[in-house]
Parts: C-alpha cells; structure tokens; sequence
C-alpha cells in the first residue's frame, strides 16, 4: 500500500492582466513557463489592445489547462465602460473605500451596477473570442454588500458556465490580518449566495498580504500553502514596473519581487515539497 500524500491541485491567479504593458509581460512569460495557469483580465485597462490580447492567446497555447477570467473592475482610478454611471467620482468609479462605506450603507443602485458587469462580461467576449472560465473583481468587490447581488445576477445571466471567485480562507481564524478577517466574513455571504445561484466557487483562498511592507514573497507562499484545499485559489501580482503601473497602482516594486520567485527554481521545489501541483 503506497504512503504517498494525495496532490492538491490549486489555482495560482495572477491578477490584473491588462493593467500595463510590464504586468502584461511577466504574466505571458509565466504562464509559458507553466508558474501560472490563471489570469484575470481587466477590460478596463489602458494596456488591453489587440496586441495584448494576441501576446496572451499565444502564451496559452503553452499552456492549455491555463484559465483565463474577467477581473471585473469596480474602483478608481478606472472609469465605468456604461453610462450613466453612478456614484462617480470626478468622472472615475469610487476609491475603494468610498465603495465599501457605501455598499455597506446600502446606498448603491444594484441595476446599475449590475449593467457595468454585464458590460465587461461582453467586452471580455468580445476581445477574447469567448466567455470568460471565470470572473472576479479588482479588490475584492465582488463580495462587498450589494456589489455581490449584482456581480452573481451579471455572471449568472451573461457567463453562467463560469465559476466565481470567493475570498474566504478554507480555515476562517478568529485572529488574523484585519484585512483577511474582512474578506473571510464578507465572502460568507458570498458562497452562500453563489451556492444559491448555481454557479461554482473555489473552497478556499490565499494571497492577500500588506504590500507595503515588501515581505519575502517564498516565505508568503509557503504560509499561502498552508491548509489550502485541493481547488483552492492563491491570488498573485507579478509584474515588471513601468510608467503606466507606476501612474495607477501604488503595487509596483513587489509585483517584480512575485515574478522573480515565481521564476525561481524555490518555486516548484516548494509546490514539490507540498504536495501541490497547478491544475
């Protein structure tokens, strides 16, 4: 009778695929090297033309089993693909957490919100050539009050064979990163929700950390690891800095920390060691 320890086979996402020609880059070139079979795509990027599209079809062809979703954005400093939009903020959608005191007040018109989903589910078809495998959100809205009905309603009516993404550990703890505890009690609702639905989730996450203190993303992995479910999903944000990321998004430095480990040779040792594979 053989002892071996069955393989978990996990998602590793990297997020924000259209946000700049340099995040563009490290993502195609992971996912050829198979350090990826995940991404999510922002048709609200500036860096989402037909050559971005193009270089990303050619990195899955690699990399078959490679899945490819829709990061539906929600906040600043992207602008709504619908009008009217509202609440806008100078013209762009609110800062994140602007959307989560108002959601949380249950100030948001659901249809409205819903239609922008709907729009970027159509706009990813329509650059992708397909429905998107499955959908999240750009800093987590998808399980905000409110933002969730109208984010499930949007998949379930415009991409109903694609799974969602929940943001909750497999092992909620009553201690923890504000942040995780945050994720872990809104996605509560979220699964019960999805499950509602019919639509697929993944049964656990990992990933989210304060990037501003520029920890050792090996030993961040490991502890991603750790406990998660067979199906589990570890959210990543590799990249090479440019000018465009340096204007939108403050993650800039340790996205190239992320690519340079998952381009190491630790990298496969550590899934190896774990019993981990990519599906």
């Amino acid at each position: 009778m053989s002892d071996a320890v069955p393989v978990r086979r996990i998602w590793l996402c990297a997020d924000d695929y259209g946000i700049s020609p340099g995040v563009n880059r490290a993502i195609c070139e992971l996912i050829k090297l198979r350090r990826l079979n995940a991404t999510s795509v922002m048709v609200t990027g500036p860096a989402i033309g037909q050559d971005d599209i193009a270089a990303l079809k050619a990195a899955a062809v690699d990399n078959p089993h490679c899945a490819v979703g829709l990061h539906a954005v929600l906040t600043a400093p992207f602008h709504p693909l619908t009008m009217p939009f509202k609440p806008l903020d100078g013209g762009l959608f609110l800062p994140l957490t602007k959307l989560l005191r108002v959601s949380a007040l249950q100030r948001l018109d659901t249809e409205i919100i819903g239609a922008e989903f709907a729009a970027q589910i159509a706009a990813f078809t329509a650059l992708l050539g397909r429905a998107p495998d499955y959908v999240d959100g750009h800093q987590h809205v998808q399980v905000f009050p409110q933002v969730r009905d109208a984010f499930l309603d949007a998949v379930k009516s415009h991409a109903p064979q694609a799974w969602v993404r929940q943001c909750g550990r497999a092992r909620p703890l009553r201690l923890g990163p504000p942040k995780a505890l945050l994720l872990d009690t809104l996605s509560l609702q979220f699964r019960r929700k999805a499950a509602r639905s019919g639509l697929a989730f993944n049964p656990g996450f990992a990933g989210a950390y304060d990037f501003t203190r520029q920890p050792d993303f090996g030993t961040l992995m490991r502890s991603f690891l750790d406990g998660l479910p067979d199906g589990g999903l570890v959210m990543c944000h590799p990249g090479f800095v440019d000018d465009v990321l340096v204007q939108l998004d403050p993650l800039t430095d340790q996205r190239e920390r992320e690519y340079a480990y998952l381009t190491s040779a630790a990298f496969p040792a550590l899934l190896a060691e774990q019993g981990v594979a990519l599906r």
